[in-house]
C-alpha cells in the first residue's frame, strides 16, 4: 500500500496536470503556456508524443444520441480506448487508457502520471481537436465489449 504522504504527493501532482491542461486554448500564447506547464509534471517525450497524435487526426470521440462520449487513439501498432474522466472512488487513478504503457508506467510501476493517449485525448478536447463521429449505441456498445477480455 502506498504511504499516505505519497498519495497526498501524486493528488498534488494531477492538480498541477489538470490546470496545466485548463490552460489550453485555441490561442497561441495559452498554447505555450499549457506546454510549459505540462513539463513541470510529465516527459518531453510524452508531450510530444501526445502533440503528434493530435496532429495526425489520431484522437477519436465517438458521440451517441444521448450524450455519452467514448474515445479512441489511433495509435502507430494499435487503436487504444481511452477514458479520460473516470467517477471512480479512487482519486488517485482518474482516467485509464488500454495501452501497455498505462498498465505499466501508470498502475504498476508509478512513474508516470498518464499515457500519451489520455495526455492526447484531454488536450484535443480542449483544444476541440478530435475526430468526432457520431456512433449508434449498439455500436458503442459492439466497440466497447470488444475491448473486454472473453471469458
Amino acid at each position: 500500500m502506498m504511504p499516505i504522504e505519497a498519495t497526498q504527493s501524486q493528488l498534488h501532482l494531477r492538480h498541477v496536470l489538470q490546470a496545466s491542461i485548463q490552460v489550453f486554448d485555441s490561442d497561441e500564447g495559452s498554447f505555450e503556456e499549457g506546454v510549459e506547464m505540462l513539463r513541470a509534471v510529465l516527459p518531453d517525450t510524452t508531450i510530444i508524443a501526445a502533440l503528434d497524435l493530435i496532429d495526425r487526426d489520431g484522437v477519436v470521440k465517438y458521440s451517441t444520441s444521448w450524450g455519452q462520449h467514448h474515445y479512441e487513439v489511433l495509435g502507430t501498432t494499435s487503436t487504444y480506448a481511452v477514458f479520460p474522466h473516470l467517477n471512480a472512488a479512487s482519486t488517485v487513478i482518474s482516467s485509464y487508457c488500454t495501452c501497455p504503457s498505462f498498465a505499466y508506467a501508470v498502475l504498476i510501476s508509478e512513474s508516470h502520471l498518464m499515457c500519451k493517449h489520455v495526455l492526447a485525448v484531454c488536450l484535443a478536447d480542449r483544444m476541440s481537436r478530435c475526430v468526432v463521429r457520431p456512433i449508434e449505441d449498439d455500436s458503442l456498445l459492439l466497440k466497447l465489449m470488444g475491448r473486454i477480455p472473453p471469458p
